[in-house]
């Protein structure tokens, strides 16, 4: 039986490196977190109603839920250095061209551009920190902290938006962040090492044929059961906790709730999914079963939405923190399940891909799905049905993971990636 106490590899520093890639994501996911507190600016200043705001939430998901797989596999074969590099200065271009955009559908176009980025640019950070960090427990809680990425980086943009937003504009707010992700481009190629010529492919060998072998690539990983295992379980998650946590401004500012008040409490919500991921980290590296903190993690998900959408104001508010903060669990395990369950080595972003796109679709579907469904009953007192059922079948594809990872690790069997 693992122990549950920690040893001395428990306590070894993350690398250096491993906390510039995590930072990368959190400046990443900045992008995300920046959109909510604007949602009622441009509601009075471009229009926007409640489903398209919950379009343009979404946006930016649609090339993780369109391309995922195939981007991780080109990150594979050129490398994931510069791919990252290259997703930082994409994402920059979209925001950048966001902060000018006089009209509603034409920043649709460009929170599009601002997905490809944002896709390019987290994708690699599993392969990249695999690469970075050899010790297995201090990977996992890497891979712990990178599962925060996401909450981290929303919260401190539903925090700071309402004041830069107040002070500078939106528009100049946008420019900011754009500027920060150059910056980050800049940090990864001063700081990363340069992804090796010949393993994987550079881009000259790829112009002669590695197309043929990215393509080998994404039909070995979407061949294997336990990628599309770990990517359900990921769409489960994700499109209800960007739902929730994404209306929130939403559902505050119509409560007549201040602006300082709104950015504040939705930050919280956002920013205390990190203690589930970091939390989820260190009790795989303990040896706790991962079926343990997924069903944990559902179960919190389902109770918090109930809470948030039926009960009073100081319960409601307690129920999405609770919703948010266990429900963290869930990636944080996810993104290591990703790692030990990948084909191979070479298949490492390709996994990630697919668990993105998935995430992605689920992240797309989400928010228009429970603004429809608030729409259409005259409030928010129903929406917790979309949670409930993502969580049911949550639980049962963590029974599948759990036998999944069971066979793999079973005395005389030969790992196969997780076929």
């Amino acid at each position: 039986m693992p122990s549950a106490q920690p040893g001395p590899r428990d306590r070894q520093p993350v690398p250096a490196q491993a906390r510039l890639i995590v930072a990368v994501g959190i400046a990443s996911a900045l992008h995300v977190g920046k959109l909510p507190p604007a949602l009622p600016v441009l509601a009075q200043e471009l229009g926007l109603t409640l489903v398209q705001g919950g379009f343009l939430l979404s946006m930016i998901q649609l090339a993780g839920m369109s391309m995922g797989a195939l981007f991780g596999q080109l990150a594979d074969r050129l490398g994931p250095r510069r791919v990252m590099m290259a997703g930082l200065l994409l994402l920059a271009a979209g925001s950048a061209l966001g902060a000018l955009v006089p009209a509603a559908h034409l920043l649709l176009w460009t929170r599009g551009i601002e997905g490809f980025g944002f896709l390019m640019a987290v994708l690699p950070a599993p392969g990249l920190l695999r690469r970075s960090v050899t010790e297995p427990a201090v990977l996992n809680r890497a891979l712990g902290w990178w599962g925060a990425y996401m909450p981290i980086g929303a919260a401190t943009g539903l925090l700071l938006a309402p004041a830069l937003h107040a002070a500078v504009g939106w528009r100049t707010a946008w420019g900011l962040l754009a500027g920060l992700a150059v910056l980050c481009a800049v940090a990864v190629r001063a700081r990363l090492a340069p992804d090796a010529p010949d393993a994987p492919d550079g881009p000259a060998a790829v112009a002669g044929g590695a197309w043929g072998a990215a393509w080998q690539g994404l039909r070995s990983t979407l061949s294997a059961s336990g990628p599309w295992l770990v990517a359900a379980a990921f769409l489960m998650y994700s499109g209800q906790w960007l739902a929730v946590v994404g209306f929130l401004p939403t559902l505050y500012t119509e409560a007549g709730w201040s602006p300082a008040r709104v950015g504040w409490a939705s930050a919280l919500a956002a920013g205390i999914n990190l203690t589930g991921n970091i939390a989820a980290g260190r009790l795989l590296a303990r040896g706790v079963a991962p079926r343990t903190l997924l069903w944990s993690g559902y179960t919190a998900m389902a109770l918090g939405a109930v809470g948030t959408f039926t009960a009073g104001a100081g319960w409601a508010y307690a129920s999405v923190l609770v919703f948010s903060a266990v429900g963290g669990l869930i990636p944080g395990t996810l993104f290591t399940l990703a790692v030990r369950l990948a084909p191979g080595p070479q298949t490492v972003s390709t996994t990630v891909g697919w668990v993105q796109q998935l995430s992605s679709l689920g992240q797309f579907v989400g928010p228009p799905l429970v603004a429809w469904l608030a729409a259409r009953v005259g409030g928010w007192h129903w929406t917790w049905l979309v949670n409930v059922a993502c969580c049911a079948v949550g639980m049962a594809l963590a029974v599948a993971l759990q036998a999944r990872l069971g066979r793999l690790s079973a005395p005389g069997v030969q790992r196969t990636g997780g076929r």
